[in-house]
C-alpha cells in the first residue's frame, strides 16, 4: 500500500538540513527588537516612559518583517527585508535620543534599556542583511 511519497531505503538516514547562521542571526535581532520595542526607553527620575508610546510601536511593527525574512525561503528577499527592518531599527532609537537631546539635553534622563536592546537589534539585522545579500562563496575544488 503506497501513499504516494517516494520509496525511502530504510538503512539511509534522513538527512537534515541546517539552519542558516544569517537567518538564525535575524532571528535573534527580531527578537531583541520585540522585547525592547515593550521595555522602557527612557528613563527619567520621575518614572520611565515605554516605547510603545512612540516609536517603539514602529519598530515592533518592522520586526514583523524580520521574522518574515526568517521565515521565506529566499535569501535575497530575506535580505532586502532585513535590511529595512535594519534602518528603521537603527534609524529611530538614534532619531529618539537625538530628539530628546535637543530638547533637554541629558537634565534628567537616560536612554533605556528597550532603547539600546532596539538598537542593538537594528545592528545585528544589518550584519544578518550583510550576509544575506553577500554573493555565495563558491563550493570547494
Amino acid at each position: 500500500m503506497s501513499d504516494g511519497s517516494p520509496a525511502r531505503p530504510s538503512s539511509a538516514p534522513a538527512v537534515r538540513r541546517r539552519g542558516d547562521p544569517a537567518k538564525r542571526q535575524l532571528f535573534i535581532a527580531s527578537m531583541m527588537v520585540v522585547f525592547g520595542s515593550f521595555m522602557p526607553w527612557i528613563s527619567t527620575s520621575l518614572g520611565s516612559i515605554s516605547g510603545l508610546r512612540g516609536p517603539g510601536l514602529w519598530t515592533f511593527y518592522f520586526s514583523m518583517l524580520g521574522i518574515a525574512g526568517v521565515l521565506i525561503p529566499w535569501r535575497r528577499v530575506a535580505g532586502v527585508q532585513a535590511l529595512i527592518f535594519a534602518g528603521v531599527a537603527i534609524a529611530l532609537p538614534i532619531w529618539q535620543m537625538a530628539r530628546i537631546y535637543r530638547l533637554v539635553q541629558f537634565q534628567g534622563w537616560m536612554p533605556g534599556p528597550g532603547l539600546v536592546l532596539v538598537l542593538g537589534g537594528g545592528v545585528l539585522a544589518a550584519v544578518a542583511a550583510r550576509k544575506l545579500l553577500a554573493p555565495p562563496a563558491a563550493p570547494p575544488a
